[in-house]
């Protein structure tokens, strides 16, 4: 096996260990916000005007802080971040696949979630990487 192969696999699960971390950031941050810059009953409010239930609201804060420390802390990433695709696409499919594309036009394309949610098929694909509490 040549030697460059064997380094690029070596490396393999902290390029997944650092996806990880990425995308827990980004659950961490988005979950933060609602919790402390929209609140829980603000965010609660701003689902209801997009003709969802309310109580959504609350679901998608938590799962959001849910799927921030599972990440960060590799508690069965892999799966519990499948948990997030379906709360990705939910977000194309109620909030920004009217806007278009990009991410850039009002109210925000479908381009982010779209390919928030292929990083965490792809998280799945890889594995957990490295430094985790609890992997399969």
């Amino acid at each position: 096996m040549p030697t460059t192969a064997l380094r690029v696999s070596a490396l393999a699960p902290v390029g997944a260990t650092l996806l990880r971390w990425g995308l827990g950031v980004l659950f961490l941050v988005h979950g933060l916000t609602k919790l402390l810059v929209f609140t829980p009953a603000g965010t609660a409010a701003y689902f209801q005007s997009l003709g969802l239930p309310g109580a959504l609201g609350y679901v998608a804060l938590v799962l959001e802080l849910t799927l921030a420390a599972a990440l960060l802390l590799g508690v069965y990433a892999r799966w519990v971040g499948l948990l997030g695709v379906p709360l990705l696409l939910g977000t194309i499919v109620s909030v920004h696949g009217a806007n278009g594309f990009s991410f850039a036009n009002a109210g925000g394309g479908w381009e982010y979630p779209a390919f928030w949610a292929l990083a965490l098929l792809v998280l799945f694909c890889i594995g957990d990487g490295k430094w985790t509490l609890a992997s399969r």
